[in-house]
């Protein structure tokens, strides 16, 4: 799987990206939150992604941030909702905005996102609750270095909640560990608590 690319940003017209890591293009599509954040063209760019294997392509999703790409995988979780979809909640409002809406039930906001209705709404905020606890309080972006909250993606990737992959990594952080490290550190630590 591919979780990152750095490279120099070879195009940029919303929703999609090219990236040139070591004379390879990679295509992407992004949310509008993360092309706010972009460098000009021809910069170097570092972005987290998401693959995405389908029976007819192979699709790549790019994203500026941790809690980005937490959320666009709890979405793709949820019946009925696609990248593209989980892509336009992404454009229309940040991660800890749409948590704090599903959190409250707050079907209002919801519903100004394009391509959601009222039954999407409602079902948003009944599955995606308590996959967000915790979320927009800091906790998925407490992780303050890069091998932290790529850790906590790994462990929501795993099936892990965010709240409860943040806490993990938290309890093990260390400046000197690799990525790879704190997962290991953190499903041991899990595993010895649970025995």
């Amino acid at each position: 799987m591919i979780g990152r690319l750095r490279g120099r940003l070879a195009m940029k017209q919303p929703p999609r990206l090219l990236i040139d890591v070591s004379g390879v293009g990679y295509e992407l599509e992004a949310p509008m939150s993360t092309f706010y954040s972009l460098p000009a063209v021809g910069e170097e760019v570092s972005l987290l992604t998401h693959l995405l294997v389908r029976d007819d392509a192979h699709l790549l999703y790019g994203f500026a941030h941790s809690d980005e790409r937490v959320l666009f995988r709890s979405l793709l979780k949820v019946s009925g909702v696609g990248a593209r979809l989980a892509l336009a909640i992404l454009s229309g409002m940040s991660a800890e905005a749409f948590a704090a809406a599903v959190q409250s039930g707050d079907a209002a906001s919801l519903t100004r996102l394009p391509g959601i209705g009222k039954k999407t709404a409602e079902r948003l905020m009944v599955e995606m609750r308590d996959r967000l606890d915790g979320f927009g309080t800091g906790a998925v972006t407490a992780a303050a270095s890069m091998p932290a909250a790529e850790a906590a993606s790994a462990l929501v990737s795993l099936g892990y909640r965010s709240a409860d992959a943040t806490r993990m990594v938290a309890d093990v952080e260390s400046d000197n560990l690799s990525t790879e490290e704190i997962i290991r550190a953190a499903l041991q630590r899990q595993a010895q608590r649970t025995e």
